[in-house]
């Protein structure tokens, strides 16, 4: 069944505003807004708190050395100076590049570090290099710079007394350093979770608003939309949305609407269209029965001139054309065959050429014999090598054909196109088996009649030597006798050898006819021009041996007894099948008739063109020597 397009004409208000689209992607946009400022705030705290464990580790490890250094000065106290104040100043060293290590000068060169870190750390330098480390640089001196005396020892004593009576509240100002650090993490980390649950709480109040609205605004005019649907489903036409909203939904709440007025006219309009499609089910039912018919017909039965007839007839009743013919042909050609021609066309259609168009189906207007334009559409018959003619129909008048009525003829032409292929081919097989008979035949003659008029005419010169010249003169005239009738028969021979051995190649008469010309061209001194004509029409293999064996004969004449320079060989086959064969030279002329039978092959070339069903006329030449002409009528059975 076919279904219409049907266009609906909305005429609804505008609803950018109210969009539900609109609205959704506000929803979605704040929801990436937030889920954007959670992950910038991340990395922007995941930034700023780079470093700061590295940092409070290394500044961990400064109370940790302070302690070192004071129990490498106790031990110096027990003796072993300075050994003792090597490892003294190394750990002095140590201390230094931790208290300077890029760590912690990492963390103090942010922007975002808080005054009290700063502060704590500048307290822990100054004491340090204010307090700390003259101290021991000066005990270091000290302890290495020589022999130490008794008041050297009292200076270290000193010394060493005044850094262990600092080390504590300088090991308190590291410790408030580390814990100005690891306030300004925590604090970070607060912040971070703060962003986060805030960030997280207007994603679920965004989702509430999100799911309420859905509800409310798309659920609920689904369900009513669903329902109207099941209602159209059943049959029921009348019922109607109410939409709440101007946005998508109520868009498509008007457009149901609409579509259930559309539906109530399709449906009051059902049953014609189905009566429609019922018609057009019936004609592609009866295409495809013709179809069937046709391809059973060409493919059981010879294609001949009454079965094209036949499925042209078959066309016509199907598709009311006016007549119809088959015409083999391609483009460019000077003159087609006709195969077919219904008695419809039979004035309508003077000649075949006119229709072979480019190659291709078209419509054309043709002029009949009474003066009247006709309608006609060619197809052409082709398979996938070549084209072969084309299919010409009558249009009916004022009209043209329709697309399945073309592509019917289409698919008619490329039946009737294998048809023809496979009756060529069927062709070309029985030429070849007759070639190969024919060949056999010779080899048999040669082999055997030919050898034995041979004999008898070497017996027969024999037997004239060996008579006296005082015989009887009968007698020579009898041997005269014999030996006439031995050449006769021994050049009947030859010629009998020459038909069974003359063979056609696969490209047909045509071609044949060319090489003949070309070969008996070579032989003598005579100018033989060639008419070729029959390029489309169709012979079966014995009509193209006798043909070519007609022209050869008579070309062997012109050669051998009429003394021509000139001479012509002209071929012709007309649309309506009738050939004509002409073979005319400026020679001589011809003997009398009473020698003309016993000569020049003639009996043999009557026999041929019985053979033909034909007519053939030897007589004078307009070019002032002998013309031999034959005439004969071809027609579609010779593919059989």
């Amino acid at each position: 069944m076919e279904i219409r397009n049907t266009h609906f004409q909305l005429d609804l208000p505008a609803t950018k505003k109210k969009s539900l689209l609109l609205r959704l992607g506000v929803a979605m946009a704040t929801i990436v807004l937030l889920a954007v400022v959670g992950t910038i705030s991340s990395v922007f705290m995941a930034d700023t708190s780079e470093g700061f464990a590295a940092a409070i580790n290394q500044a961990g490890t400064l109370r940790m050395q302070s302690y070192r250094i004071a129990s490498s000065l106790v031990q110096s106290g027990k003796g072993k100076i300075q050994q003792s104040a090597h490892v003294t100043q190394d750990l002095v060293a140590e201390f230094e590049q931790r208290l300077y290590n890029p760590r912690i000068h990492h963390v103090l060169s942010k922007e975002s570090v808080s005054k009290q870190v700063l502060a704590t750390y500048h307290a822990v330098e100054d004491e340090w290099e204010n307090g700390m480390q003259p101290i021991m640089n000066d005990y270091v001196g000290r302890a290495l710079g020589g022999e130490l005396d008794t008041g050297t020892a009292e200076r270290l004593q000193e010394l060493r007394l005044a850094y262990l009576g600092k080390v504590d509240a300088f090991v308190n100002l590291i410790h408030a350093f580390v814990r100005a650090l690891e306030d300004e993490a925590e604090g970070k980390i607060r912040q971070l979770r703060l962003i986060q649950i805030a960030v997280l709480i207007l994603t679920f109040v965004v989702v509430s608003v999100i799911l309420y609205l859905g509800k409310k605004d798309v659920l609920v005019p689904l369900r009513d939309l669903l329902s109207f649907a099941k209602a159209v489903r059943g049959g029921d036409f009348s019922v109607r949305t109410h939409p709440r909203r101007e946005d998508e939904l109520g868009q498509l709440g008007y457009a149901f609407n609409l579509m259930a007025e559309d539906l109530s006219k399709i449906y009051a309009d059902l049953e014609k269209r189905v009566e429609e499609k019922t018609a057009d089910l019936e004609q592609s039912n009866r295409s495809l029965e013709l179809l069937y018919s046709i391809a059973k017909q060409l493919g059981e039965n010879p294609i001949t001139e009454a079965s094209l007839d036949n499925l042209i007839g078959d066309i016509q009743q199907l598709i009311g054309i006016k007549g119809g013919a088959v015409c083999l042909g391609v483009p460019g050609d000077k003159q087609a065959f006709r195969m077919a021609m219904t008695t419809a066309m039979q004035d309508q259609i003077p000649d075949c050429v006119q229709c072979l168009g480019e190659g291709d189906a078209h419509t054309f207007m043709v002029q009949t014999r009474d003066g009247s334009l006709e309608g006609r559409y060619s197809v052409p018959i082709r398979d996938e090598s070549q084209q072969y003619g084309i299919l010409v129909v009558g249009l009916p008048d004022g009209a043209e054909l329709e697309e399945w009525q073309q592509r019917l003829l289409e698919t008619v032409a490329s039946h009737i196109a294998m048809a023809l292929s496979r009756s060529r081919q069927t062709s070309r097989n029985r030429m070849l088996s007759l070639l190969e008979e024919r060949s056999v035949i010779a080899r048999e003659l040669h082999d055997s009649l030919a050898q034995s008029l041979s004999y008898l005419k070497i017996q027969v010169s024999r037997l004239e030597k060996t008579l006296d010249v005082t015989e009887d003169e009968r007698v020579f005239e009898i041997t005269n006798k014999l030996r006439d009738g031995l050449n006769s028969a021994y050049r009947e021979l030859r010629e009998l050898l020459t038909t069974f051995r003359l063979g056609i190649s696969e490209e047909g008469l045509s071609q044949a006819i060319e090489d003949t010309v070309r070969e008996f061209n070579k032989r003598g001194k005579i100018e033989i021009t060639l008419e070729n004509r029959i390029a489309n029409c169709v012979f079966n293999p014995n009509e193209e041996i006798h043909i070519l064996q007609i022209v050869r004969e008579a070309l062997s004449n012109v050669v051998r007894h009429s003394q021509a320079t000139k001479a012509s060989v002209s071929l012709i086959c007309d649309i309506d099948g009738e050939v004509r064969v002409e073979i005319e030279d400026n020679g001589i002329g011809m003997p009398e008739i009473s020698q003309l039978e016993h000569h020049y092959g003639l009996p043999i070339m009557r026999e041929r063109a019985q053979g033909l069903d034909g007519i053939l006329h030897i007589g004078p030449s307009i070019l002032g020597g002998t013309a031999v002409k034959l005439t004969f009528h071809a027609s579609p059975s010779s593919l059989a």
